[in-house]
């Protein structure tokens, strides 16, 4: 592996994806495009909303230039390029004047049949046991759901961030010493979130809006899926595992009292957490180590197919750990 060079990829990121925010914000300001306060909302003031412009820009044309000098199967990558930006463009119309929730799904879904008819690496996601038509269904589904689970749940400031920078970290220590094209690319979508969370960080000066949280969770939904289908099932579950287990608990909730359940709300575990009094700061800090403790147990998990157990019990334990702390503790009291 030639560190200096992934050094030097990770740096260029970063200074786009911060310099092209500090652009954003600028522009965000002077048209006015600010996300304002209202009962489902976890912030006070009104603030800047469309950070994924450049977040977006720069994560898409970086994996790009990826493929094009050699990291990875270049049709592939370049349509997954090409469906990002069309989920980009769609999320920031959707940004300035919503649009209805099917519409926003069937875009999700011609994006997510994209990139599966592209994909050149023929392995299964779910190792085998399904058959491959009903797999790659599977995928699919599981895929669109990543993605809109992961807008979800970006209610507070510097949360999507660290999550996507957990994930990304964690899918490079498990293919670092692998012969994998996925290192390089979690390495620059890690860096163009570092970029960003130096100005969303609580608190926060600009939101990254749809136009970048519905884009990042596509391109991290193939990045778990791929890792997947490199034999890595367990870690492609567990790294994201506070993500898929507070979208799903709050949104299946919600489902049964027959809310809309594509409606913005206040019922996560973390948003719970800051109507007890937790800071935005507290709150992505405690997830932010379950969130290492998630790694190390992913890690685990691709050691040893023995070691696979263990750690999916280990990675209930740390996920129900955060989400009862999150739910039941009092920040006023204890912090």
């Amino acid at each position: 592996m030639n560190l200096p060079l992934f050094a030097g990829i990770f740096v260029a990121v970063f200074l786009l994806s911060l310099g092209g925010t500090r652009w954003a914000l600028g522009y965000l300001k002077q048209r006015a495009i600010l996300d304002h306060p209202n009962a489902r909302s976890s912030h006070t003031i009104p603030t800047p909303r469309g950070g994924g412009l450049a977040v977006s820009t720069v994560l898409i044309a970086a994996w790009a230039v990826l493929a094009l000098t050699g990291f990875g199967n270049l049709p592939q990558i370049l349509s997954l390029c090409a469906a990002a930006f069309g989920l980009a463009v769609l999320s920031w119309w959707d940004d300035l004047r919503p649009l209805p929730a099917s519409l926003r799904l069937v875009g999700q879904a011609v994006a997510v049949g994209i990139a599966l008819i592209y994909n050149s690496y023929e392995a299964s996601y779910f190792g085998g046991f399904l058959p491959p038509w009903l797999d790659t269904v599977a995928a699919g589904i599981l895929w669109i759901w990543f993605l809109n689970l992961f807008n979800f749940m970006g209610g507070i400031d510097g949360i999507t961030s660290t999550e996507t920078i957990a994930i990304c970290g964690g899918v490079m220590l498990i293919t670092a010493g692998a012969s994998s094209a996925l290192f390089p690319y979690a390495l620059v979508t890690a860096a163009a979130a570092l970029g960003f969370l130096c100005w969303n960080w609580p608190p926060a000066r600009i939101f990254l809006g749809d136009v970048g949280s519905i884009p990042l969770g596509f391109l991290l939904g193939w990045i778990l899926l791929s890792l997947a289908q490199q034999g890595y099932g367990a870690a492609a579950l567990i790294l994201p595992a506070y993500y898929l287990a507070d979208a799903t608990l709050s949104l299946g909730r919600r489902a049964l009292r027959g809310e809309r359940v594509w409606q913005a709300h206040k019922q996560h575990a973390y948003q719970r957490a800051v109507q007890r009094g937790w800071s935005h700061q507290a709150v992505v800090l405690a997830i932010m180590l379950a969130n290492i403790a998630l790694v190390g147990l992913a890690f685990i998990a691709t050691t040893n197919p023995s070691h696979i157990p263990q750690a999916f019990i280990g990675a209930g334990v740390v996920v129900a750990g955060i989400i009862f702390v999150l739910q039941k503790v009092d920040g006023n009291k204890s912090l």
